[in-house]
């Protein structure tokens, strides 16, 4: 049997730009991607702090140092370039594994640089 946790998250990008006339996907600041181990082409769970939408995507790889956070085709309808969000990856364990396993959280500031990468689940008194 296997669980579904969390692998890695981006907490409280900032939304960049959204570009509807793309195939579909975010891109992600190269560097941000590496801080939360997130590869090319992988599933990501998005969530909108300021209006409450959450839907799924895929990663593609942004600019190192731009700090660009893009939500492409029909995902760019569901933001607002300014909106604070969560990309969250997941992962599929098992119990001895789930034993073993450490979440990366990157907690980012307004202009999507890196504050903290921890591997606690940093709750409402980081803000």
């Amino acid at each position: 049997m296997t669980f579904e946790m969390l692998y890695s998250k981006i907490h409280r990008a900032t939304v960049t730009n959204a570009n509807l006339n793309y195939v579909g996907s975010i891109t992600i600041d190269e560097e941000l991607m590496h801080a939360a181990k997130l590869r090319v082409g992988q599933k990501v769970d998005i969530v909108d702090i300021n209006n409450a939408e959450r839907f799924s995507t895929y990663v593609i790889k942004g600019k190192a140092g731009s700090k660009d956070i893009c939500l492409n085709g029909a995902a760019a309808r569901k933001v607002q370039v300014g909106d604070s969000i969560i990309i969250i990856a997941y992962v599929a364990l098992n119990e001895t594994e789930i034993k073993k396993h450490k979440p990366v959280v990157v907690l980012v500031n307004g202009q999507n640089g890196i504050d903290l990468i921890t591997h606690e689940l940093v709750g409402s008194e980081y803000y």
